[in-house]
Parts: C-alpha cells; structure tokens; sequence
C-alpha cells in the first residue's frame, strides 16, 4: 500500500466548483491541499437572490471545511503570490510555502468594465455576498427614503446585461416592488422603476430566438423596461448615457454585463490569452505541463472555437476530468483532450417563469420553474443550507413576501 509521501502532492487554488470537484475526486489516491482566500464557498447562482431578500446571506455560503470534513484534504486560507517551477512550490501572502508535485488553478472569475467610464465607480458588482448585501442595503435604504418622500419622482434600478444573472436579478427586483415592497407602502413602490439593458440584439442569447423572446414578455408582464440593442457608454451617479445618444435615469445600476479571468492569476506569471490562462487541449498550462487550469480561469476552446461560458457545469466537469488525468500521469499513462458535455441551459424570470433548453428540448413556464429549483437545491452544499433556503422560498412562495429585506451594511 502506498503511503502518504508516495502519493502525488496536488495543490488547488480556488474552492468554487471546479476546486473542490477536484479535490474530493483527488483525495483518494492524492495528497492534496486546497487554498482560498475565503473560509467558504459562495454559491453564485443564487447570490442575485439575496440582493433582491429572497434569501438570507449566509444560505449561499458554506465553509470549506466543512465541505471537505470527510476527506484526507488539507485546507490553507490564503492568496497566492508566486510560483517557483523549478522547486514546484507555491508561496502565499501569509508567508506559507506549498510543495506540489501538480498545481491546479481554478481562481473563477470577476467582473470586467470593457473599458466603460464610471463602471468601477458608480455600478455595483455581483461576484460576492459582500456585494449582494451591498445591493440589498441599497435598495431597501432607496425605499424607506421614498417612503418618506412625498413628491411623486420615479426611482429607477438598472440591471445592466442580459444574461442569465442580469434576467433574474431584474425578475427577482421586479417581483420584491411588486409583492413585498408594495405591500409595505404600495406608494412607494408605484415609483419604483426596473430596468434591464443588454447591448446585443435579445436578452439570453445563449437561448434559442424563441425562448428568448419568450423570457423577455415575462418580464415585461413584471413591468420590467428592457432595452435591447442600447450599448452603454458611460454609468453616472444617477443615469446611463449610451452609444446612441439616449439618457436612462438609474439611481442605482449593477453591473451584470461581463466577466473576465481572475487577475490573481496573473500574478502567477502563467501565459494569459484574453484574461484567461492559456491551455493545452488537456487542460495542462502552455509550457508547464505540470499545471493545469479549470473553470472561469481556465481559457480553453470548444469546437465552435470559442472559449467555453463561465458556468458551473464546465468547471465541475472539468474538476472532474482533471482528477482523472493526474491519476493518469502519476502512473504514467498517455493524457486525454477533455471534451465538454453541454447538459442544456436554464434561466428563471420569476414565479412560475423559466426557461429551460437542453439540445433541442425545451420546457417554459411552471415545469421549467421547478426544474430550476430543484437544479439549484441540488447543487448547493450543505444540509442547513438547502433546509434554509427550502424555508425561504417556501415561506416567500406562500405569503408573496420576503423576509430578508434587512438594512445591514455599515452605513
């Protein structure tokens, strides 16, 4: 039997899906540590929930030990500073030293601004829980002020980028006026606009035509103003100038729009290619064949020639495939090209409204709805977890009203 010094020492950086799908699938025949620079895994699907109170902040969060309690995998809090490749070792900002016989890296994402004025300075990110209470805090601070506002001025929030994360976060606002906040001081809520801006020609390009439009009436039966086509050239304080000339009042605008490779990955001095590490078709980094890099980060092509979406599946598929491959060269055997299987797409827009694609079936309204719950449950770690969120949108689902609309930011 081996013995623990026999086995091959891997080192992951980063504990969303793609690392710790590696770590578990590695722990068997590995020694393995992962790092992160939090004690916990956000689960970002449901983050834009709670922004808009539909969940409590610590139901997208679980700690990493935790979820990794059942293994041999050691865990290290901390950021990477740099890499010797000659000694295969990891230093991190906490002065620890970390020997590896293979690195992973699966640092994830954050948000890119495509160069646009004002976008770091006046709109709101949406890649942490920090972020999403920010929102929430925000918006619920923006209402009690109009409730005490007796004027009849129209308070505008902007969603900007119609993906999957800006349709529901605009669904989710939209749903929060007209349900909770109106059954507060429906006054106030009358004067709540919500309005979602995508610079491409429909919102969910990723959906067919069909289903995209289909996800667009949905949301303007929630009184939600979509502009198409509308390129923003510049966020202000209080308003979105864009490339045709047009002014959208928007007291509050978040930032949904794009997101590019992690930069700490390079300060790792890897090769980069449009913010994302370049890799070889096995995932191995180009020139270092003894690192490898998976999910967000990861700038690996499909055969569209694309780079593959920034979506849990693709990194758990490929955390999956990777542990696979480090089994395979710790016993000298042959790599494999990874292939990603496309397991469909879904979106929800709000009560009784999704959309769910998968190759050429489609499904919308209540089914797709459920489908999506259940998806999302499905995924998220931790018992307390699912038993809280369970609880959440039971109870939202049953009183159309939220019970997260806390103001708890340090203002």
């Amino acid at each position: 039997m081996q013995n623990t010094r026999q086995k091959p020492r891997v080192v992951i950086l980063g504990a969303g899906f793609g690392g710790l799908t590696a770590a578990k699938k590695l722990a068997d025949f590995a020694s393995v540590t992962v790092v992160d620079r939090h004690n916990f895994q956000t689960f970002l699907p449901l983050l834009y929930q709670v922004s808009t109170a539909g969940l409590a902040a610590d139901h997208v969060a679980h700690p990493i030990r935790g979820a990794l309690r059942k293994t041999d995998v050691q865990f290290q809090m901390g950021s990477p500073v740099s890499i010797d490749h000659d000694k295969k070792s990891l230093t991190l900002d906490n002065k620890q030293v970390l020997d590896f016989d293979y690195l992973v890296v699966a640092l994830g994402s954050a948000n890119t601004d495509f160069g646009i004025p004002g976008v770091v300075e006046h709109a709101l990110g949406m890649k942490s829980v920090h972020e999403a209470t920010t929102i929430r805090a925000k918006v619920m601070r923006s209402f009690e002020e109009l409730c005490s506002n007796q004027n009849d001025s129209v308070f505008s929030i902007s969603v900007i980028g119609g993906g999957p994360t800006g349709v529901e976060m605009a669904g989710a606002f939209a749903e929060l006026v007209r349900g909770p906040l109106k059954n507060d001081q429906a006054r106030a809520a009358e004067r709540i606009q919500i309005n979602l801006i995508e610079a491409g020609p429909r919102v969910l390009p990723m959906f067919s035509n069909k289903l995209s439009e289909h996800a667009k009436a949905d949301l303007e039966k929630l009184d939600v103003k979509v502009y198409t086509n509308t390129a923003v050239k510049e966020i202000k304080a209080d308003s979105i100038a864009t490339q045709d000339g047009k002014t959208i009042e928007s007291e509050i605008t978040i930032w949904a729009a794009g997101v590019r490779g992690e930069p700490a990955a390079s300060i790792l001095n890897l090769p980069i290619v449009n913010t994302r590490i370049d890799v070889e078709k096995t995932l191995q980094v180009k020139k270092y064949p003894h690192i490898f890099a998976i999910g967000d980060v990861a700038g690996f092509t499909g055969k569209d020639g694309r780079f593959l979406p920034m979506v849990a599946p693709v990194a758990m598929q490929q955390g999956r495939w990777v542990a696979k491959q480090i089994k395979r060269l710790s016993t000298q055997q042959e790599l494999k090209p990874f292939k990603y299987v496309d397991k469909g797409s879904m979106a929800t827009i709000g009560r009784h409204k999704a959309i769910v694609e998968v190759k050429k079936f489609r499904l919308v309204g209540i089914p797709a709805w459920f489908a999506w719950l259940f998806l999302h449950l499905f995924y998220l770690l931790g018992g307390r977890n699912k038993i809280g969120t369970i609880a959440d949108w039971t109870w939202n689902y049953v009183t159309f009203d939220r019970g997260n609309r806390h103001i708890m930011d340090s203002v």
